[in-house]
């Protein structure tokens, strides 16, 4: 690994965004956007693994690990805004263009960075991170999309659940043939980033903020077809949220999209970080992703 992992502060519109960065500045750049409820620590193994060979820089959304968590009042909370951020910063550290690795949450922050400059995306790789109606598990779905469309007392109950202990350890450990391998210090540390006063109200405004996503899905899929974007999906085949129709309807526009149907669940870095990096390798390797330019 060149340098070691290195784990930096940057200011962009006067909130701290902590992200962690490795490999040399002139390598092919990978930019690493993590999900919910977790934050740049889900790439923790990752990063190393893919350091002699590529230029890693994975940043904690708003809200979440070590950047600031700013009041409802004082940042909207909406995926838009989570872009902003995660445009500025590239633009700050001089990534031009990149492949993107997209989780959860990552991926509607990726697909809008796709849409706003499509010539900056050389290459996505996608992990349960979501651009189709078919990813949707409804049973995990249903309770905050109710809450999306009609936000009140009644619905928010069942969203809050989210939050929990049970429900939070249970992404990480469902679908998973022998959870032993999921280290509670995952879940145990996207607890802590829940439980910092007034997040909840934060997180409960992204639900609601949800619905964007959807909206942007056709755009989306428009600049699939347009670009022909090279695309691996390494997906858990188990994921309770975003099902493996998820991954699988990402070659509908884009034919020669890489599916990866992995035997693992939503958090599939947790128990499968050495496949995925494999194949990381040999999908970055055939696109010939070009270095990022001159910091």
């Amino acid at each position: 690994m060149v340098g070691g992992v290195h784990h930096r502060i940057a200011t962009v519109d006067g909130l701290d965004v902590f992200y962690r960065e490795a490999g040399s500045p002139g390598a092919p750049p990978l930019v690493l956007l993590h999900g919910f409820p977790t934050s740049s620590h889900m790439f923790r193994e990752l990063i190393p693994a893919l350091a002699d060979q590529y230029h890693l820089v994975a940043p904690d959304h708003i809200g979440y690990g070590y950047s600031s968590v700013p009041p409802l009042g004082d940042f909207p909370y909406t995926f838009d805004a989570l872009t902003d951020v995660t445009a500025s910063l590239l633009d700050q550290l001089d990534i031009r263009r990149y492949a993107v690795y997209m989780q959860d949450y990552g991926a509607p922050i990726a697909l809008r960075l796709l849409l706003r400059r499509p010539e900056s995306i050389s290459a996505i790789i996608t992990q349960s991170g979501n651009a189709y109606p078919d990813g949707f598990v409804e049973e995990f779905w249903k309770p905050l999309f109710a809450y999306a469309s009609s936000p009140g007392p009644e619905t928010e109950a069942a969203a809050r659940q989210a939050f929990t202990e049970k429900m939070v350890r249970w992404q990480y450990e469902h679908g998973v043939p022998d959870t032993s391998l999921v280290s509670p210090d995952a879940w145990r540390h996207a607890l802590e980033v829940l439980a910092r006063p007034g997040n909840d109200e934060n997180q409960l405004q992204l639900f609601r903020d949800y619905k964007t996503n959807l909206d942007i899905y056709p755009q989306a899929q428009e600049a699939f077809r347009q670009t022909q974007v090279p695309l691996l999906a390494v997906w858990g085949a188990n994921d309770k949220i975003f099902g493996p129709d998820g991954a699988r309807a990402f070659q509908r526009d884009l034919p020669n999209a890489e599916i990866h149907l992995l035997d693992a669940g939503h958090f599939a870095l947790e128990t499968n970080v050495d496949e995925i990096a494999g194949h990381i390798r040999e999908f970055l390797g055939r696109m010939q992703v070009q270095p990022a330019m001159a910091r």
